[in-house]
């Protein structure tokens, strides 16, 4: 029998009880890995669950715990997956905050970039060697992501941005 699907709201929700609950000492690593491997069995728990972990001042993403670096790997492609775009997205809007003088803002999405690039690390290398090889392809105007970029509406140094940071994560 497979867990029930809980909605995106839902899981914005129960991340950042969880989330906050283990930044207060009130859950182990071993309990926020079994919940979040609960999120993460569905997209949009699992987009839930970055949404919430990504941006926050909550040091969790910078730790990683290995509890729950486990859990995430056994997420698979989709946790590989949601990671790539989040490293594409968050390195875009470095650029356009930049651009728009959001120094705030700018450095949010610093951390998500950087923190999405630290676990994209850690996952499966397989896994995500194919992800970014896709990705970078579309930022040459190639394959399956040209029309996650086109809806978007990165320009070219976004583009050229977004190459760089998934070129990094091999280094």
């Amino acid at each position: 029998m497979s867990a029930p699907s809980i909605s995106f709201e839902q899981a914005l929700e129960r991340a950042a009880l969880w989330c906050g609950a283990w930044e207060a000492g009130e859950l182990s690593d071993e309990v926020l890995a079994d919940r979040v491997g609960e999120l993460i069995a569905s997209r949009d728990g699992a987009r839930g669950f970055f949404v919430v972990s990504l941006p926050s001042e909550n040091p969790l993403m910078d730790r990683l715990p290995e509890p729950l670096l486990m859990a995430l790997r056994q997420g698979g492609a989709a946790v590989v997956d949601l990671t790539a775009r989040n490293l594409a997205m968050s390195t875009a809007m470095v650029l356009a905050h930049g651009r728009a003088g959001a120094e705030e803002q700018r450095q949010g999405s610093e951390r998500v970039a950087r923190r999405c690039s630290d676990l994209l690390r850690q996952l499966d290398s397989g896994l995500v060697k194919s992800r970014l090889e896709t990705l970078l392809a579309a930022t040459a105007g190639e394959g399956d992501d040209v029309s996650f970029l086109q809806r978007w509406g990165y320009d070219d140094q976004q583009k050229s941005a977004i190459a760089s940071a998934v070129l990094a994560v091999a280094d």
